[in-house]
């Protein structure tokens, strides 16, 4: 049975219940305030008490388990790397595909993809090595083309698993070429020139043997390969011309090219097979 005391003070929460119901609305409101300005410290105190806690339990954490615990977020964070690695070669992948199935209309052969494994430091980037051979239906003298459709160079040494491909400007790379969009004096027969690239800066070469008395060579005007020689087929860029001079007692011109490939950053090339 319930004590004295503890009839006291049961006795006397109903008579402050009473009171505070039969107090006046105003008087109850301020009585409301002083009640909780009395409580709400010892509710502050508590929540204080509760963080304390919460932080003590973190400093007792076991440093083992705070490194599992870094360990598992850097796996993660390296993971999510990974993907979006992946993620942005398969991009790459369909960007190749698309613009390969945008070439194969304009180019009439198959095209085989390649990657550059190795460069000539020796020789100005004129030469270059990728991972495709005569396994993949490659023989020497076979058109080489940038990603974007430029022309890069022409196949030269070639093993059953890589080739060696000279770009333009290389001595064994001689490319026939016209001059798009030119004033035709006499007639429309195209511009047609041998290509060297330029000791001082291997992006530029020269065009030679073009003939003054059919063109009006300008700069700005896109150089193209003529479709002559039976190597390269026409209508691939090769370039734009820079500056134009009279040789020849002015019955040639020659014309600096400024080549529309970056062969120095070539990564990755297109070979177009027979």
């Amino acid at each position: 049975m319930p004590k004295r005391p503890q009839y006291v003070a049961l006795s006397l929460v109903l008579f402050l219940v009473l009171v505070i119901v039969n107090l006046p609305s105003q008087t109850a409101t301020q009585f409301k305030l002083t009640l909780g300005g009395v409580f709400l410290p010892l509710f502050g105190l508590a929540s204080s008490v509760h963080g304390l806690t919460h932080q003590v339990d973190i400093a007792l954490t076991p440093k083992r388990a705070l490194a599992a615990e870094v360990d598992q977020l850097r796996r993660e964070r390296q993971q999510s790397r990974i993907r979006e690695a992946q993620a942005a070669e398969v991009y790459r992948e369909n960007e190749r595909l698309r613009e390969a199935l945008r070439l194969q209309k304009q180019i009439p052969g198959k095209l085989q993809y390649a990657h550059v494994i190795l460069r000539d430091p020796a020789n100005w980037w004129r030469t270059l090595q990728i991972d495709v051979g005569r396994r993949d239906g490659v023989v020497a003298d076979l058109p080489v083309l940038t990603p974007e459709g430029t022309l890069a160079g022409r196949t030269k040494e070639v093993s059953y698993s890589s080739t060696r491909v000279a770009l333009v400007g290389d001595p064994y790379c001689h490319v026939s070429a016209v001059v798009e969009n030119t004033d035709v004096r006499e007639s429309g027969v195209g511009v047609i020139a041998s290509g060297q690239a330029s000791i001082l800066d291997p992006s530029l070469v020269d065009l030679t043997w073009i003939n003054n008395r059919q063109t009006v060579i300008k700069p700005g005007q896109r150089v193209l390969t003529s479709g002559l020689g039976g190597v390269f087929p026409p209508g691939f860029l090769i370039g734009h011309v820079i500056d134009a001079t009279s040789v020849g007692f002015g019955l040639y011109t020659e014309a600096r090219v400024k080549l529309a490939a970056n062969l120095g950053n070539l990564e990755e090339v297109w070979v177009v097979l027979k």
